[in-house]
């Protein structure tokens, strides 16, 4: 018989404090809230995996107390001034946290609390389809429900125990705590502490930023002129880009559903780690370019403009901070459907500039584009997404099969339609990047009236074409 139960898990002597939100958890926390409630669960950030052999309950436990003293952001609350006049205490002094609609945000990094886990208890001998299941259900129960940033901690923790073993764990965040780098630096260290890390030595060798930390950087004046750099950085490039790629869509049905493809490549798992390397450039910047290429080639026109969806991971000083940036970089490729190598070398040279202006106030750049659009300035296509998340790891406590790696590069490539989306208005496509322990898949969701799914099918595998091209051309 499979039974539930919630446990506590103490949380004392803390590092605490109040002060303004970073850029990152208000960019996220005005988008979660200006949806409707039941859409705000798809902002939370999950991962899954099963443990084999398995862990004993306390000691997962003690890792996941460890791991609230390691990262402040897992016991961070985010509230609005209680006036509304962006002053936290009412006073209706000047705070720079305040957003145009006059609410400010300030984080509370609590020192003490208890944090639930989510235990469901199988028979003995279940099997692993069944571990399997119960696992998946449980992590659905918590990822379908949005987070209240004010009242809880942004962070669920679901466990399935059996034969007296943790044998499935699941994480889930609120996006306003972590973005794809850091759930991946969570499971690292998740995986370290179960496994018998000091935690004392995993806190010394810290030296990145914590949230309140970070928000103390962000209203310095180093700060301000951080983000006045990267603002009037992003708005010439706004104004420099073209103002469409497509052509415009003939009429539509406007309640037509996006549909979503994901092709599934084993041999890109390998392929671009190899091209990169070739070219001396990120794997990032490898896929950036063929994403470029192919939508040049689609929009009959020479360049492509992206806006890429910038992590922790891209930024000096934040790499290893468990945190959310929650920044945008847009991305203007000229010649974009040239020679594949060169195009490399050109995406990872335009790439770190455009990352390193991708770190922001959102807020004050959404203001800036408003007035623009309402002078009626034209601004750049910003319809067409890039998200790398192969960093948002899908596990991390269980040792990989050799063998399955191994076996990786040999399978064939398939390509799925797995669900159809709502309408996302101002979207031509969103294409994630991401990892499988078998294959690199392209998840692309498109507005059908501008890229129907034939077209969707010839950009994926053109894709992979240029970068098996590539790779073939590089070989002795």
């Amino acid at each position: 018989m499979t039974t539930s139960r919630q446990l506590e898990i103490p949380f004392a002597d803390g590092r605490s404090g109040s002060g303004p939100a970073t850029w990152g958890q208000r960019a996220i926390w005005d988008v979660v809230n200006r949806l409707a409630p039941a859409d705000r669960p798809r902002y939370n950030i999950g991962t899954a995996t099963p443990l084999d052999p398995g862990l004993p309950l306390p000691v997962v436990l003690d890792a996941l107390g460890h791991l609230l003293h390691l990262h402040d952001s897992l016991h961070t609350r985010l509230l609005p001034g209680p006036d509304g006049t962006g002053a936290p205490d009412g006073t209706g002094a000047p705070d720079r946290t305040e957003a145009p609609d006059g609410t400010a945000l300030r984080q509370t990094v609590d020192p003490a609390g208890t944090l639930p886990a989510l235990v469901r208890d199988l028979p003995a001998g279940t099997d692993r389809a069944g571990l399997t299941a119960a696992g998946t259900a449980l992590h659905r129960e918590l990822t379908d429900r949005a987070f209240d940033c004010a009242t809880e901690w942004p962070i669920r923790v679901g466990l399935v125990v059996a034969d007296g073993l943790v044998r499935h764990i699941s994480l889930v965040l609120s996006h306003t705590a972590v973005d794809g780098t850091g759930m991946g630096l969570l499971v690292r260290d998740l995986t370290a502490l179960a496994l018998g890390a000091d935690p004392a030595a995993l806190r010394a060798g810290r030296t990145t930023q914590q949230p309140l930390e970070e928000a103390e950087f962000q209203t310095s004046e180093r700060g301000r002129k951080r983000d006045a750099n990267a603002r009037a950085h992003t708005l010439r490039k706004l104004r420099s880009a073209p103002a469409r790629l497509f052509p415009p869509a003939p009429a539509a049905d406007p309640a037509a559903r996006f549909p979503n493809a994901v092709l599934s490549s084993p041999a890109l798992l390998r392929a671009v780690d190899t091209v990169a390397a070739a070219h001396r450039a990120g794997s990032s910047a490898v896929l950036l370019a063929a994403t470029a290429a192919m939508t040049a080639r689609l929009a009959g026109r020479p360049d492509a403009v992206l806006q890429v969806v910038v992590n922790n991971r891209f930024l000096s000083g934040l790499t290893d901070a468990v945190s959310v940036v929650a920044g945008d970089a847009l991305l203007h490729l000229q010649d974009a459907d040239g020679e594949f190598g060169a195009a490399v070398r050109r995406t990872h040279a335009a790439s770190i500039a455009a990352y390193r202006h991708a770190y922001y106030d959102r807020r004050l750049l959404d203001a800036e584009i408003e007035r623009l659009t309402a002078d009626r300035v034209p601004l750049a296509d910003r319809s067409c997404v890039f998200n790398d998340t192969r960093d948002l790891l899908p596990g991390g406590l269980s040792a990989p099969d050799p063998a399955v790696a191994g076996a990786a590069a040999d399978g064939d490539t398939t390509l799925d339609w797995p669900v159809e989306f709502d309408p996302r208005p101002g979207l031509t496509y969103a294409l994630d990047a991401q990892r499988t322990p078998t294959a690199l898949q392209l998840a692309m969701t498109a507005d059908p009236a501008v890229l129907p799914r034939a077209t969707m099918e010839r950009f994926l595998r053109g894709i992979e074409e240029l970068v098996l091209t590539e790779e073939r051309a590089l070989r002795p």
